[in-house]
């Protein structure tokens, strides 16, 4: 019951994560290659921050 109110850090970290993937689609089909790679690898590091924090969850 008291966890309703408890904050989820990886729910913040996926919501940036979708936004980032949006703005690297939306680069990719204006051909900004360049700026795709990097919102695409700037996507991954918030992936793999994500499955830190969950791994470190189940612990």
């Amino acid at each position: 019951m008291f966890g309703l109110f408890k904050s989820n850090p990886t729910a913040k970290l996926r919501k940036k994560m979708q936004q980032v993937q949006e703005k690297s689609m939306q680069a990719q089909r204006r051909g900004d290659i360049r700026s795709h790679s990097m919102l695409s690898a700037e996507a991954d590091e918030l992936w793999k921050e994500i499955q830190r924090l969950e791994a470190d969850e189940k612990k």
